[in-house]
């Protein structure tokens, strides 16, 4: 009897531990499988929530199968307190496991609401925009310029929302007195932005802020970033390179810089200037004429007079021997890289060719023909 009752008790209990694997089994695989998401949604996590809260409201919203499963499987991840706040991009499918580890790692939200500070040559403005989880792609939702415009509401709404993300887009070929003019405007920023920083020593990049970020912390980021592209362009210069010190390269990737637009000209652009100087030809540069008007101070917003072109400062390249003695504007990588490995050609001259981009010559004659054609194309748009 004791012997049968025995050998039942070890039969149940091998059933049992088969089960209990079958179970752990079952429970791993759902926790890796491909999760029940249709589309993609934005997953919000406010700040104070915890694993358990988080797991109903992904089984609410359709995105995992078991809310148990996965506080389980955040558990035995040992990530149950690594929960971050912000707003994520579940995509179509994602597992538990891709859902832990994005909620978990951390770092810039993925989705949800944006306010993009866009710092312009021309213009500054602030855009509220959100991302259609099923396009993913940015939708609009108000634009506007700070200190001009009056502020939208819907700004004023998703400012004051938890999960909202900062950005501050810089855009090549601002001043440093444009740069703290428009950190001065932004209402996401605290403290005083201090003394303007020297020209061309700001990095056009795109710097991610917090709502009371100091304007000052901003403008050390963005210094710091341009020290180490300084650093690195002139590390990888070319021996064709015009310019003697990492201070002249600066000055001559800001003249690139304001001269063009295109991307793919700025090493030929770059080869005239360095051609002129080699030859000792005086650079002639518009905006260089420009910046001695302005000092960087605003947008001269019409053309340059002949009076203008002909008067001395210390940045007329029409007038003055070589370099001017600052930049005149903040440059990018490509520009800066551009200034101390040009392309090799034999032009000395370049004028609009009115696509956007410049007709290049080696040859005054050549050149006054390309002057006239874009003469011709003046006329016809007035």
């Amino acid at each position: 009897m004791w012997r049968s009752l025995a050998s039942n008790m070890l039969t149940i209990l091998i059933v049992g531990l088969f089960l209990f694997a079958g179970v752990i089994l079952w429970g791993k695989n759902e926790y890796t499988a491909e999760g029940p998401l249709d589309t993609a949604i934005c997953f919000q996590v406010p700040s104070g929530s915890t694993m358990s809260r988080v797991s109903r409201r992904l089984e609410d919203d359709g995105a995992v199968s078991s809310g148990a499963v996965f506080r389980i499987g955040v558990k035995y991840s040992d990530k149950a307190d690594a929960l971050k706040a912000g707003s994520y991009l579940v995509p179509p499918g994602a597992s538990m496991d891709t859902i832990v580890d994005q909620i978990t790692r951390g770092g810039a939200s993925t989705c949800g609401t944006e306010i993009v500070y866009r710092v312009g040559v021309t213009r500054v403005l602030a855009e509220v925009r959100e991302l259609d989880p099923a396009t993913n792609a940015f939708v609009e939702r108000a634009e506007f310029t700070p200190g001009v415009d009056e502020t939208p509401a819907i700004y004023q709404q998703k400012k004051a929302e938890a999960d909202t993300r900062f950005r501050i887009a810089l855009a090549e070929g601002v001043t440093s007195w444009q740069v703290v003019e428009a950190l001065k405007a932004m209402d996401v920023l605290d403290g005083d932005p201090g003394r303007r920083p020297p020209e061309g020593s700001l990095a056009p990049d795109s710097y991610e802020v917090r709502p009371g970020t100091d304007r000052a912390t901003v403008l050390a980021e963005m210094q710091a970033r341009q020290d180490k592209r300084i650093a690195d362009a002139w590390e990888a210069r070319s021996s064709d390179a015009a310019v003697t010190t990492p201070e002249e390269m600066l000055i001559l990737a800001s003249i690139i810089e304001k001269e063009t637009g295109v991307a793919e000209e700025r090493g030929v652009v770059a080869s005239v200037f360095t051609n002129r100087l080699k030859r000792g030809m005086r650079l002639q540069t518009d905006p260089t004429v420009i910046y001695g008007v302005t000092k960087g101070e605003g947008v001269l917003g019409r053309g340059l007079r002949q009076s203008e072109l002909r008067g001395v400062t210390p940045w007329n390249t029409y007038v003055i021997e070589g370099l001017p003695p600052t930049p005149i504007a903040n440059p990018g990588l490509q520009s800066l890289i551009a200034a101390v490995n040009p392309d090799t050609t034999d032009y000395v001259f370049f004028v609009a060719d009115g696509t956007g981009g410049h007709a290049f010559a080696e040859t005054l004659e050549e050149h006054n023909r390309n002057v006239a054609k874009w003469r011709e194309i003046e006329a016809g748009n007035n």
